[in-house]
Parts: C-alpha cells; structure tokens; sequence
C-alpha cells in the first residue's frame, strides 16, 4: 500500500489499496484531487477504496483481450449491449466504483446517456455484467467488492486472475451470489473458454486469438 501525499496543506494523506472511512464529501473531493489522477475510486456506505493504476503488463494486455472476447460473443450471438471501459458508476451519497469493464447487455435494457458525469445509478441501472482484472487486489476483487456489487445489484460478476489464466464468476441475484460456469447474462458463453483464451494469450498474438473466437462464436 501507499501513502499518497495531500494536493492542500489542509488535505490529508489517504492510504491506498486499502479500505479506509471517509464522509462522502472527502470521497468526492478525493476524487477531484489531481493527486489521485489515474487512480481507480471504490467507495461502499463511507468507507473508501483508491487504487493505483495497473501498468502490469499481464493486466494491460488481459484487459483488452476479456473485453474483445465478450464483444466478439456478443455480436455474433445477436445480442443488444453496450460496453463501457473504466467507467465511473455512482450512487449519490452511497456507492461508487470504477470497474475495469462493464457491460449492459439485453433487449430491454437501458443504455447510459453519453456525458462528463458518472453514471448516476439514480437514472440507470447497474451494468449487467462487471469485470475486474486481478494482478495484485485478487483477494479485495474476490471479497468486499464481491459484496459492493452485490449490494448495487449487478447481475454478473468476474474476477480474472492473470498470474493463473483463471476467471470466478458470479451470478448474484437478491444481494447474494453464486458460483457459475456458464454465463448467465450471455447465454452459451462458457467460462472454461474466458480461461483458454487467456491462456492462448500469453503463447499467441492477438490476431490468432481473435481468428480462433470468431471460429468458434460463429453459428453454424
């Protein structure tokens, strides 16, 4: 963990990569301090979690290769989504969190209007399914922002462990979640395959690994 320093003399210094209680207004103003510019925000009923931004390069390249992968099965199975990337969705007064993907998916389903602001859960529902990649906060991605996500009602939860090439995913459903191997919210998507594309991508480039998800999300 690190301790930041304040951007004011009158600021004080937050420890981060760690849970720490905060008013609201102290998350809000965290969140507007240039100190933190590039950091990732959590905030669930005061207390308050900011992480350093990855530059891993197992989770700059994982990131990209999870998200084209839910893109790719989503297209060619017909699905209506809308992918939001590192996006900032806040509950005033309550919840905030900046996942590193995050997915509206389904017919029916309300899509974020365009803006500077974060997505206000106010107006919009929670994302569909919500993606963390997990190259040092496996333990936090696996515990209390399971229960963050869980409180705010997102349908679908993954949690991509880099170092193994292993993703636990979630149903959650009335605040409680559960295990899956299939994906709930993209009907036919396997978990099993999420890993063996990560797998793949630490042997193989990104053309390859795209030529093999089209071959096998393609209907016949």
């Amino acid at each position: 963990m690190v301790n930041l320093a304040p951007s004011t003399e009158s600021s004080q210094p937050v420890q981060t990569n760690s849970w720490v209680q905060v008013s609201w207004e102290a998350f809000l103003a965290a969140t507007n301090d240039p100190v933190y510019e590039g950091c990732q925000f959590y905030c669930d009923h005061k207390m308050m979690r900011i992480e350093m931004a990855p530059l891993g390069s197992s989770h700059i390249q994982d990131d990209p290769l999870v998200a084209r992968l839910i893109s790719l099965f989503a297209t060619l199975r017909g699905f209506r989504f809308k992918e939001i990337s590192n996006g900032s969705f806040r509950k005033t007064g309550e919840i905030e969190f900046q996942p590193d993907i995050a997915f509206y998916i389904g017919s029916e389903v309300k899509f974020p209007l365009r803006g500077t602001a974060p997505i206000d859960l106010n107006e919009v529902e929670p994302p569909s399914l919500v993606v963390e990649i997990a190259s040092t906060t496996l333990a936090d991605d696996l515990g209390r922002k399971r229960l963050l996500y869980e409180r705010i009602g997102i349908s679908e939860y993954w949690v991509v462990d880099v170092e193994a090439g292993k993703v636990t995913a979630f149903e959650i459903s009335n605040r409680h979640s559960g295990q899956i191997q299939d994906s709930v919210v993209l009907p036919g998507l396997v978990i099993s395959v999420v890993e063996e594309a990560l797998q793949r991508g630490q042997l193989e480039d990104d053309g390859v690994i795209n030529r093999w998800l089209l071959r096998l999300f393609t209907p016949e």
